[in-house]
C-alpha cells in the first residue's frame, strides 16, 4: 500500500557572508573510517578514477576479505568499501599501500580529482589530459601544505568536451586549443555565486549544506540551482604545461585565505568576501610562481558544445553513455558501463577487471558511477559488453536504469527514512525491464533527466544540474524537479510511499489533520521569518509501484 506525503518546504540560511564551518571535516577516507549502521565505511580516492586492473583486483580482495562483498562508486569517481569491522583499519591500509592506492597517508583524503572519463579514447576532446591528473596528484602528495585541504575540496580536469566542468569543482582545468588551459575557480553549486559573494535570498525549496559533517556523501548536499545576480567566478588562461601546478597553487591560495580568515572554509565559495579567491588574488599567486596568467571573460570560461561546461548543464547530456566507445580508426574501442544504483557486486567488478586485462590493463571509474575500460579490440569489446549486460550492468543508454541513482539508505545509514535502493529497484522493476534488457525506444522520451532517490534531506551524492529528486520522508516520497529554474524545487507528482510505515509516520499523520499548506513560523539564521512554503500535496490514496514509476518517468522528461 502506498500513500501520499505532505510536501514540506526546505529553507536555507541567508546572510551577508557565506556560512562559517563550526566543526572539523569528517569526510571519510581510507584511513579515517566512518561508522555506519552496517559497519565502518572506507572511501578510497582514485584521482581521475584511474586504476590498473591489478589495483582493481586488490581492491576487490580487500572488500571480499574485510567488507560486505560489494563496491560502491561515488559521484567523484572514487570507490567505497562498506561493512568493515572495527579492527580492520590497519589491514585495509596495508593492502591499499601494497597496491599503490595509498601513496601518502597524510594526503589521502585530499586526492579528489575528477577527469573526463573518455579523454584520449574517442578523439572528441581537445587534448588527452590524463597526464595532468597524474601530475596534479603527484604535486598534491608532495606538498605538505596541501594536506590541510578538506576532504571535500574538488579538482576537475576537463579535456575540453565540457563533462567534468559541470561538477561544481573548486578548481577546474579545461584544455583549450593551441597549448593553453583554462583555470576556473568554482562557484557555489547551491547558490550560483562566486567565491565570497554575498549570499542571495534563496527561493523557498532551495537547499544548502545544512549538515557540516555529513560524512557518507560527497560534495555539498544542496541543489545546483543558479540564481539571478550571481557574480562571475575567476577564470584565467595559462600555458598547458603549467596547468597542474597552477591548479595546486590556486588550492594553496585558498588554504592560505581560509587560514587567514579564520572561517574554517572547506570549499572556495565558503570564504568570507574579504578573503575571497578573486581573479587578482589567483593571478598574483600564479605570477609569483612564474606562471603567466591571462584573465578570461566569464562568457568565455566554458568548454565543449553550447551550454556544456557550465554547472547547470544536464548531467545525462555530459556523462559518457553506456555502450561501445569507438577509438579513432575503428579497430579498437572502449567499454562504458554504469553500476545499477551505483553499487557493484564483486562478481560484476571482477568481470570488469577481466575485460580490462583483455584491453590495456586499465579501468576508469567515472563521476557518474560508471566504469570505462579502454583499449580492447572492437570484436572483443562487443563480446565483453554482452557479458557485462548479462551480469546486470547498464550497457545501453536507452535502459530505464541509466541515470538512476540512490544514496545508501537503510539499513546502512541511520539517518535514512527508507530502504531507498530497494524502493528504487522495485519501482523500476514494476514497469521496466531489468538492467540487462534495454528499454524500447518507443517507451521512453528522447532526453531524460537523471533521477536520485534520497533517504533524508542531506541527499548525499545527488547529481548536479537538473535532476529528479525522489526524497523519502516520514510518511512517503516527495517527487520534485531540482535544477536551474528560480524555483529550485517544484512538485512534479504525488508523493507515494513504498512498504510499511516509516519512523515518524504517526507524527506525520497528526500533521495531515491540519491544513495542507505549511504555515509554521520558520525563521532564517538572522531570526527573520522565511517566505511561506509551497502548497503541500493533498492525500491521494493508495498508489502502486507502477504508478510511482510512472510518476518518476514523467518527471524525467526533458521538454
Amino acid at each position: 500500500m502506498l500513500a501520499a506525503m505532505p510536501l514540506t518546504p526546505t529553507t536555507a540560511p541567508t546572510g551577508e557572508e557565506p556560512r562559517s564551518r563550526t566543526g572539523d571535516d569528517a569526510c571519510p577516507g581510507a584511513l579515517r573510517l566512518h561508522r555506519a549502521d552496517d559497519g565502518f565505511l572506507a572511501r578510497v580516492r582514485l584521482p581521475g578514477g584511474l586504476l590498473t586492473a591489478d589495483q582493481a583486483e586488490e581492491l576487490a580482495l580487500a572488500a571480499e576479505a574485510l567488507g560486505d562483498g560489494a563496491l560502491d562508486l561515488t559521484s567523484r569517481g572514487n570507490a567505497q568499501v562498506r561493512g568493515l569491522g572495527s579492527g580492520c583499519g590497519a589491514e585495509l591500509a596495508e593492502r591499499l599501500r601494497s597496491a599503490g592506492l595509498l601513496p601518502s597517508d597524510t594526503h589521502e583524503r585530499v586526492r579528489n580529482v575528477a577527469l573526463s572519463p573518455l579523454s584520449g579514447l574517442d578523439g572528441a576532446g581537445r587534448a588527452d589530459v590524463t597526464a595532468w591528473v597524474r601530475e596534479l596528484d603527484g604535486l598534491l602528495c608532495g606538498t605538505p601544505a596541501a594536506a590541510g585541504l578538506s576532504g571535500r575540496f574538488l579538482f576537475a580536469v576537463d579535456d575540453g568536451r565540457g563533462d567534468v566542468a559541470t561538477l561544481g569543482a573548486d578548481v577546474t582545468l579545461i584544455a583549450e586549443p593551441d597549448g593553453r588551459a583554462l583555470l576556473r575557480v568554482g562557484t557555489d553549486p547551491a547558490a550560483g555565486r562566486a567565491p565570497g559573494a554575498p549570499a542571495p535570498q534563496r527561493p523557498t525549496g532551495a537547499r544548502a549544506d545544512t549538515s557540516p559533517a555529513a560524512p557518507p556523501g560527497e560534495g555539498a548536499p544542496g541543489s545546483a540551482a543558479a540564481y539571478d545576480g550571481a557574480a562571475a567566478a575567476p577564470a584565467l588562461r595559462v600555458p598547458a604545461d603549467t596547468a597542474p601546478r597552477a591548479a595546486l597553487l590556486t588550492a594553496l591560495a585558498f588554504a592560505a585565505a581560509s587560514r587567514d580568515s579564520g572561517a574554517k572554509a572547506w570549499r572556495v565559495w565558503e570564504l568570507p568576501q574579504r578573503h575571497a579567491l578573486t581573479e587578482s588574488r589567483v593571478r598574483a599567486a600564479l605570477t609569483r610562481a612564474g606562471i603567466d596568467a591571462e584573465a578570461v571573460p566569464a562568457t568565455d570560461a566554458t568548454a565543449g558544445p553550447a551550454g556544456a561546461g557550465r554547472p547547470e548543464a544536464a548531467p545525462l547530456d555530459t556523462a559518457p553513455p553506456p555502450g561501445l566507445v569507438p577509438a579513432p580508426g575503428g579497430e579498437r574501442a572502449a567499454l562504458s558501463v554504469t553500476a545499477p544504483l551505483g553499487r557493484l557486486s564483486l562478481a560484476q567488478w571482477r568481470l570488469l577487471v577481466a575485460a580490462a586485462h583483455a584491453g590495456r590493463g586499465e579501468m576508469r571509474v567515472t563521476p557518474w558511477r560508471g566504469v570505462v575500460v579502454p583499449g580492447l579490440a572492437t570484436a572483443d569489446a562487443r563480446h565483453w559488453l554482452g557479458v557485462l549486460a548479462e551480469a546486470g550492468l547498464v550497457t545501453d543508454a536507452t535502459s530505464a536504469w541509466h541515470g538512476v541513482g540512490a544514496c545508501t539508505g537503510r539499513p546502512g545509514c541511520a539517518k535514512s527514512l527508507a530502504d531507498v535502493r530497494a524502493d528504487a529497484a522495485g519501482a523500476l522493476a514494476a514497469t521496466t525491464p531489468s538492467p540487462t534488457e534495454p528499454t524500447p525506444a518507443d517507451r521512453r522520451p528522447a532526453r531524460r533527466l537523471p533521477v536520485y532517490w534520497s533517504g533524508c534531506e542531506r541527499r548525499c551524492g545527488h547529481p548536479r544540474g537538473r535532476w529528479v529528486d525522489v526524497l523519502a520522508g516520514a510518511d512517503g516520497y516527495r517527487i520534485s524537479v531540482e535544477g536551474t529554474e528560480r524555483t529550485a524545487a517544484r512538485q512534479a507528482a504525488p508523493a507515494p510511499r513504498l512498504g510499511g510505515p516509516m519512523p515518524g509516520a504517526a507524527e506525520a499523520e497528526r500533521a495531515d489533520t491540519r491544513d495542507t499548506r505549511d504555515t509554521r513560523d520558520t525563521r532564517d539564521t538572522q531570526g527573520r521569518p522565511n517566505p511561506p512554503g509551497p502548497t503541500a500535496a493533498a492525500p491521494v490514496g493508495p498508489l502502486s509501484l507502477a504508478e510511482l514509476a510512472t510518476a518518476v518517468a514523467a518527471a524525467r522528461r526533458v521538454s
